[in-house]
């Protein structure tokens, strides 16, 4: 339905963006994973046609929307990762607006805009002024504002962002029926692995402007096929102790947090024999270890280096 071929973008040389090929069929939902800077901002921006390409071309139904943006722009809504209303207005007049935009009129943008307010759980404080409303409202009156025309296509930049609990859990629900009851194609970009999980059929993981990864959930989680996780909790860490875990034979990963390493190791490494050495050595105390199923955070530290967060 929407694809993207060797899709790059250049700032003054610099390549943000490098030949990144992805594809959104009917009615999917895709995750676009990546740390910051990754190059995930630019290409969905290139992608909802904010921003030109440098080289490469974007299909809507093997059509390049290059030379037509108007042909994309009629099926795809965009909630942005940076919140994008009148703060002066109420929620329905912002509403009223960004339908206009869209040539909705009349009774149609009347009908429009209380099923969009319906889907986000906020027809109850239509009239309230959005500087008065919270910041996970103020990203459900956003979300709101991308459904006015019904688009086929929702593209979703980190729509939940410092938001509190509710406000998210009712975002994730409404991408999830929008996806599941709608059949509405879902772009969606987070820094939670939980939100990507529940939501997304497939995933794409970008790293320094390119796609370093994509596949099913399975499909991804078998790059580790031959690898294990380990939590290792110790009285105390040290620079140097961890430096050495590093260099250890079979080890393709470290993290370091508190008192607890995360260490990624290939099947069949006597990691445990070697860690009650190292630790002696460095006069630390083992608390508690214990394996673990890789997990998608464990294929995206191992492909990247860093945590999705970071």
């Amino acid at each position: 339905m929407l694809e993207t071929v060797d899709l790059s973008k250049s700032f003054k040389g610099n390549k943000a963006v490098q030949n990144v090929n992805l594809y959104l069929d009917q009615g999917e939902s895709v995750g676009l994973l990546g740390p910051n800077g990754a190059g995930k901002s630019t290409t969905i921006s290139m992608m909802s046609t904010l921003l030109k390409p440098t080289s490469g071309e974007i299909k809507l139904n093997g059509v390049n929307t290059l030379g037509k943006p108007d042909e994309l722009r009629k099926v795809l809504g965009v909630v942005p990762q940076e919140i994008a209303l009148y703060q002066e207005l109420s929620a329905y007049e912002n509403l009223r607006f960004f339908g206009s935009i869209y040539n909705l009129k009349g009774q149609k943008l009347e009908n429009r805009i209380q099923d969009a307010l319906e889907m986000v759980g906020l027809k109850d404080r239509q009239k309230g002024i959005v500087k008065t409303f919270s910041g996970g409202m103020k990203r459900r009156i956003n979300i709101a504002a991308a459904l006015l025309h019904e688009p086929e296509i929702l593209i979703l930049d980190e729509p939940t962002v410092g938001i509190d609990p509710q406000s998210r859990n009712h975002i994730l629900e409404t991408v999830r029926n929008l996806n599941k009851e709608k059949g509405t194609t879902i772009l969606y970009t987070s820094h939670y692995m939980e939100e990507v999980e529940q939501l997304c059929d497939r995933l794409y993981i970008m790293d320094h402007g390119a796609v370093i990864a994509a596949g099913t959930k399975l499909e991804l989680l078998s790059i580790l096929s031959s690898e294990v996780t380990n939590k290792v909790e110790l009285n105390h860490l040290d620079d140097a102790f961890i430096q050495e875990v590093r260099e250890m034979e079979g080890i393709s990963k470290v993290e370091a947090a508190n008192l607890q390493l995360k260490i990624i190791a290939k099947k069949g490494t006597n990691l445990i024999i070697n860690l009650v050495h190292l630790a002696e050595k460095h006069h630390l105390q083992i608390v508690n270890f214990h394996t673990e199923t890789p997990s998608l955070e464990d294929v995206f530290l191992h492909l990247t280096g860093r945590t999705l967060r970071d």
